[in-house]
């Protein structure tokens, strides 16, 4: 059974040959990061989840469609597993490689998830960060949001998972101020920065 764990907690007593991302303290070994465990196998590791979005019900999320089941289709959404999406009531046909932006209708206790109200995307791109950064790139009442659309004349949807799909205007400018709200998202006056940023490299 797989089942996440934090740093310092029991990942098995059982005498396993140790993997990745785990330690051994008085006989039994425990994981060094936030992760996904499997009890079953014969190695004890941990695959670390960092850059793994947590599903939550209810948020919005940029998907890509996989592959195609006879009910259904397999979404990746940037989680540790892929989401199921049902035929019924798709407004729009799907394929392998569709982009899309779906709803997270159902989470487990594994935090597998299912996902619906599937609004498909026609060509553009999509650009990763990390899901907790996710907060800045969006602002305080969408101003950061706003601000890369105004800078980049792109349009965009950013997910929770972390996955921000784009199409038009300057995609590699859009790239790059991402890339910069990820590393300064700890920084105040933020969204200011950013406008700086994208008139200059306008200009």
């Amino acid at each position: 059974m797989k089942k996440i764990v934090v740093p310092g907690e029991l990942v098995t007593e059982q005498r396993k040959r140790s993997g990745e991302h785990v330690y051994t303290f008085n006989g039994k070994i425990y994981s060094d990061v936030v992760g996904m465990t499997d009890n079953e196998s014969t190695t004890a590791s941990v695959v670390p989840l960092k850059g793994f979005y947590v599903p939550k019900q209810d948020d919005i999320v940029v998907g890509l469609i996989v592959s195609e089941l006879f009910s259904g289709f397999l979404v990746d959404i940037n989680s540790f597993y892929f989401s199921f999406l049902s035929k019924e009531r798709l407004r729009e046909p799907l394929k392998r490689g569709s982009i899309v932006s779906v709803r997270i209708s159902r989470v487990n206790e594994l935090n597998e998830a299912d996902v619906s109200d599937a609004r498909v995307f026609y060509g553009g791109e999509i650009f990763s960060i990390l899901p907790v950064k996710v907060p800045r790139v969006i602002g305080k009442n969408a101003s950061m949001l706003e601000t890369l659309r105004r800078g980049t004349n792109s349009n965009i949807v950013v997910g929770r998972n972390g996955w921000v799909w784009a199409k038009g205007g300057n995609t590699s400018l859009l790239s790059n101020a991402l890339k910069r709200i990820e590393n300064e998202a700890h920084t105040p006056n933020l969204t200011n920065k950013i406008t700086e940023f994208l008139l200059k490299e306008k200009k």
